[in-house]
Formats: C-alpha cells, structure tokens, sequence
C-alpha cells in the first residue's frame, strides 16, 4: 500500500512539472521563437536562399576573333543556362573584373582561332582562366568550358556531314538517388539535423538556466520533486514541441520544396525521436554546468551547435578531413542523424544503416542522461 502511493505521489509530482512546463513555453516567447520561427526561418534559407549548385556564374569572354566559326562557339557558350556571358574584345578589359571576384573566370577566343579550325592537322585552342581563390568554382568553369567545347566541336562536324571515327569508350553517367543533383535535396534533409539540435539542446539549456536566475529552481529544490522527476518533468514538453516543429519542417520541405522521401515515414519519426531524445539530454547536461543564460547558450554553441553543423558531414564530406577529426566525428550524434535523414528521404528503407544509427544514438542519449543525473544535485550551492 505504502509503495503504490509512493508511485501515485511520483506520477501526481511529474505530470504537475510537465504542466508548469507546458504553460511555461505558452507564456514564454523566447521558447515559441525558438521552436517554430527559427525552424522555418531555416528551412527557408537551406529550401529557397542557399544552393551549392552553379547555375547563372558570371564569366567573361574575351572574344578576339570574329570569324563566323568563332561567333557559332559564342553562340553555344551563351545560350547555356550556367553562365551569365560578358563579351569584350580586349582582355585587358576584364582583368579588373577577376581581380574584383565580380567574374568567376573568362574565356580567351585567340585571333588564330578560325586559322587553326581550318587546318585538319590542328585543334582550335581556347584559353580558360578561372578564379583560383574558389577552387570548387574554378574547377567548375574549367571542367564546363570543356564540355562545352567538346560538344560543340561534334555539333559543328555533323552540321559539316564530317563523319567521325566512333570512340573506342563511350560513358552514359547515371546518377541514382538524386538524379537531377538537387543540392536542395541534400541541405534540406541535412538542415532538419541542425534544427533538432537547435531545439533540443538550445531550449532545455537556456530554459533551466533562466530558472536559476529567477529563482525558481531552488523553490523546485526545496520540495520533494525527485531527480528522476525533474528530468522527465523538464524533458517531456519540450519532446513534444520538438516533434511538433519537426513534422512542421518535414511538411514544409515535402509539400513546397518538393523533396522526396522514399523511406517510412514511422521510420523517420522513430530516428527523429530518438535524436531529439539525445539533443534534451544534451541541452539538460548543459545546464546542469551553467546557471546563466549567457553562459549556457555560448556552451551549447561550442558544444552541440558546431559539431552538428561541421562535423555531421552536413555540408563538409567527413571522410576528405584528417584522420585525428573523423575519429571526433564519431561522438557526434549528429552524424548518426543526418545520414538516417539522407537514406530515408533520398535512398530509402536500408534497416541496417537505419537501426545502426538508431543504436548509436541512443546509447550517445543515454549517457548525457546519465551524467545530468548524477550531477544534479538537491542542494543549492
């Protein structure tokens, strides 16, 4: 009899701190800002402002011949949808423009272009001059100039009814999971990482923080609110805005940014709880270091921030970094989530890859969990 009203006495205690916590987050606009403005702001930036695909680059092209086979590669250079074209005669009078960064590379059309064209012995050479300073860029322009260059010279020997001699290798690419190589794609399931982190970790750490300014931690400290208690009567609420304002970005990105998701949605949510599970903990483990607003939210940004966005392999390919780091990587929950996100939106169901991370999550949550309650205290020193 004495044990069931200990476990009723429990329950009552931890259902009233989720309750103080769900009004807590009405009545707090910092929380609500947290949780739904600032996710939908990112989805935004990484769904409509950010892209890591070339498209309109601003190159010129210096055009030194005007012969009619000089003109017919203009043509084909301008025509294409990657590049905004500046054409001078001079080259001299773009190198301002490169110095500046206002043009990505430019295109040298020689005056002994049609002289070559019209010797069979020789190839018409172009010169290409990119920016250096962006090396992905430059090796863009560079690699596009030749592809360029290469289908116009098959287009201009079938126009000619030149028969060529059929190449001893022919490549068809093939790309799967992303066939139109949307970056789009790939920030958007990549971002959804960064927001749960954001939540998870940046809300519980500055929450907990701002009651020991207030004071109310001690008066939590000073009933008989147990540590078990307060960590599920904190965690709770917070679990559910997070899950709330993930569905919300998932929605977003499916229906107004058209990414596909080609694994279970259960399956999504199962990862994503799991995640946001680890990110309370981190952000719970966080404030039980700092009793200060300041101090949590520059901790959180070192500490789960950073990582999440660095070392996730969200945007920087891990395994091109030294040795020393890819071992950091794997502490990072992150990293565990964003490829989960990837598989499932992109690729698939592959349980494997799906359950691995999920293990790896869980077990990176628990031990946050873990030492938040061995480091919380019922004292007020």
């Amino acid at each position: 009899m004495m044990l069931q009203e200990m476990k009723e006495g429990r329950a009552r205690r931890t259902m009233a701190l989720m309750k103080k916590e769900f009004f807590q987050i009405i009545r707090d606009p910092s929380s609500l800002l947290i949780s739904v403005f600032l996710p939908l702001l990112l989805i935004f930036l990484y769904g409509t402002g950010v892209s890591l695909d070339l498209d309109h680059l601003r190159v010129g092209l210096v055009l030194e011949d005007t012969a009619p086979d000089a003109q017919s590669f203009t043509k084909s250079l301008t025509d294409s949808r990657y590049f905004d074209v500046a054409i001078v005669r001079d080259r001299r009078e773009l190198t301002n423009d490169l110095m500046r960064g206002d043009i990505r590379g430019m295109f040298v059309v020689p005056s002994y272009f049609t002289q070559y064209r019209n010797r069979p012995d020789q190839i018409a050479p172009i010169q290409v001059i990119a920016d250096g300073s962006e090396t992905n860029t430059a090796n863009f322009v560079q690699n596009y100039a030749q592809g360029v260059f290469q289908n116009w010279l098959t287009q201009e020997a079938i126009s000619a009814g030149i028969m060529q001699t059929a190449p001893l290798i022919s490549s068809e690419p093939r790309f799967w999971y992303n066939e139109q190589l949307e970056s789009r794609f790939f920030l958007l399931s990549g971002s959804l990482a960064i927001i749960m982190t954001l939540i998870g970790a940046l809300l519980t750490a500055l929450v907990v923080a701002r009651e020991w300014e207030r004071g109310t931690m001690e008066a939590l400290m000073s009933t008989t609110v147990g540590i078990k208690e307060l960590i599920i009567g904190k965690m709770v609420p917070y679990f559910g805005l997070g899950m709330l304002s993930m569905v919300l970005c998932v929605a977003i990105s499916l229906i107004f940014y058209g990414l596909p998701l080609r694994g279970s949605f259960l399956l999504l949510l199962l990862v994503s709880a799991l995640f946001l599970f680890c990110s309370l903990g981190l952000g719970l483990m966080i404030s039980t270091l700092a009793k200060n607003q300041v101090f949590a939210y520059q901790i959180t940004l070192i500490v789960a921030f950073l990582p999440a966005y660095i070392l996730s392999g969200f945007l920087f390919e891990i395994y091109s970094m030294p040795k020393w780091i890819q071992i950091m990587t794997y502490v990072i929950p992150a990293k565990y989530f964003v490829q989960s996100l990837q598989c499932l939106f992109l690729v698939g169901n592959v349980p494997s890859l799906i359950f691995y991370d999920c293990l790896l999550i869980a077990a990176i949550g628990v031990v946050f969990f873990l030492i938040t309650a061995m480091k919380t205290a019922k004292r007020l020193d």
